[in-house]
Parts: structure tokens; C-alpha cells; sequence
């Protein structure tokens, strides 16, 4: 346990208790690590699935009964001096962070034929600016030399097409990029770059109609679940982890597309 004595970890993009960022943070309050995370409802009450005005306040509930620290902000990741505000309240609240995760996401259907400058702003400046803003933020503000973790969510848009998220699949794709490339710059600093992909994850978006024709390409007989992710991001911050970096984890249970 020494290794995890005041560990700090910030997860973004975590609205909804379903979600795979909720998970992420009930995997680590269970291995002693306090959380900082972020959410921005306006997001999610757009979006098919919706979400309850309080279930981040009840996610920190939960995380709290666990006995660690716990910390969260509505925060829109798209403002320039978001990352600013982000470090300096964790930093108020906790301290300094040792572990960032990029968990925010926008995502939106379009093709070819309607995809506009607007909604091609909108993930740009969600998945790709505010995942990058916020990573070298973290890397410039951090001090302690060793045990440094940056994680980025990714979806596998090098392992085939996604016909129909031209958008997503666009900027998305840019995190593999950014990883393998901040991994080296940051190294020295004491801190490893990875980036996972969970694949078709149920977070309450997949319909009984999808999951059924999701389920047989998948060779354990189920499709993915929020905490098989987080399992593979808290392997991924842990100190066994700390001689992997530069890395696209495709932690999507054998998914063959």
C-alpha cells in the first residue's frame, strides 16, 4: 500500500453512473486512490441516454463511503483556461495529482454527405484539444519525478472502418498519435503515456437489439462492461505498470470486427 499513500487521480468526463468513467473511479476509491473527476451534464442530457442531475453528486457519495478523498467539478472542458481551473482546484482540494485520465468524449452520428463545421469543431475540441490541453497541463505542473500516469480513452479506429462517426472516428483516431508521441516527451519527467481501447462498451447507450448482434463477435459470449476497462486502466497506473508507456492497450475482450 505504500505506493498508493495519497495517490491523486483526476478522471474526466464522468456524468453518468453508468459510464465507463464512474467505473474507473469505483475501481481506484476501492484501491485507496483519492479522485478528482469532472462532468458536464449539458453533454449528456443532449444525447439518447440522458442523464439525472444528480448522479455525479451520488457518484461522490458512493466514492466517499469508500474512505478516500473525493473531489468533483462541472467543467467544460472546451474553455481555454479549462485545464488551468481543473489542476488548480484538484491542487486546492486534494494536492497535486499523480495520475490524469482523458475519459471525456464527444460523439455524435454523421457521414460524408452531412457532416458539418460545427459538429467537426465540437469533437475536435472535446476529444482532441481538451485531451491534449489537460495532458500537458498535468506534465508541466508535475514535480514528483516517478510515478507520473497519463491514460487516454481511445476506440480502435487503426483496427477498421467506423462508417457513419466520421467525426469520432477522425479525432478519436488522433489519440493514438498523441500518445505515442507524448509518451517520449514526458518520460524523463517520470511519467508514462498509455492509451486503451474498450471496444463496444454497454454504458447504456447499446439497445437488446445491438448487443445481440455485438455479442457473437465477441469470443467470451458478452459484450464489454464499464469496469473490464477499468480493470485495464488501473492495471496501467499501478506501479507494475511503470515501464509501459506509448502503448494502445486494445482491451476489448478478443472483439472481432
Amino acid at each position: 500500500m505504500s505506493y498508493l499513500k495519497n495517490k491523486i487521480a483526476i478522471v474526466t468526463g464522468v456524468s453518468r453512473l453508468k459510464g465507463i468513467g464512474a467505473a474507473i473511479c469505483q475501481e481506484l476509491a476501492e484501491d485507496g486512490y483519492h479522485l478528482f473527476f469532472t462532468y458536464w451534464t449539458p453533454y449528456d442530457q443532449t444525447m439518447p441516454w440522458s442523464i439525472q442531475s444528480d448522479e455525479p453528486i451520488k457518484l461522490k457519495e458512493e466514492l466517499l463511503k469508500k474512505g478516500v478523498k473525493v473531489g468533483c467539478m462541472e467543467l467544460d472542458l472546451t474553455l481555454d483556461d479549462a485545464p488551468t481551473q481543473l489542476l488548480n482546484q484538484v491542487c486546492e482540494e486534494l494536492g497535486e495529482p499523480d495520475i490524469l485520465i482523458n475519459n471525456a468524449a464527444y460523439s455524435t452520428s454523421n457521414d460524408y454527405s452531412n457532416l458539418t463545421l460545427e459538429d467537426l469543431d465540437k469533437h475536435y475540441f472535446v476529444n482532441i484539444r481538451a485531451t491534449t490541453l489537460v495532458s500537458t497541463t498535468f506534465a508541466k505542473r508535475f514535480q514528483k519525478k516517478t510515478g507520473g500516469r497519463i491514460v487516454n480513452l481511445t476506440s480502435g479506429q487503426f483496427k477498421g472502418p467506423m462508417p457513419g462517426e466520421v467525426a469520432y472516428a477522425t479525432t478519436k483516431g488522433a489519440i493514438d498519435a498523441l500518445t505515442i508521441t507524448l509518451s517520449a516527451e514526458v518520460a524523463a519527467l517520470g511519467i508514462t503515456v498509455n492509451a486503451v481501447n474498450p471496444g463496444p462498451t454497454d454504458t447504456g447507450w447499446m439497445t437488446e437489439e445491438l448487443k445481440e448482434q455485438l455479442t457473437p463477435m465477441f469470443p467470451f459470449g458478452r459484450v464489454g462492461m464499464p469496469r473490464d476497462v477499468a480493470k485495464t486502466i488501473k492495471f496501467l497506473i499501478s506501479e507494475e505498470a511503470n515501464w509501459i508507456t506509448g502503448q494502445i492497450i486494445h482491451s476489448e475482450g478478443g472483439f472481432k470486427r
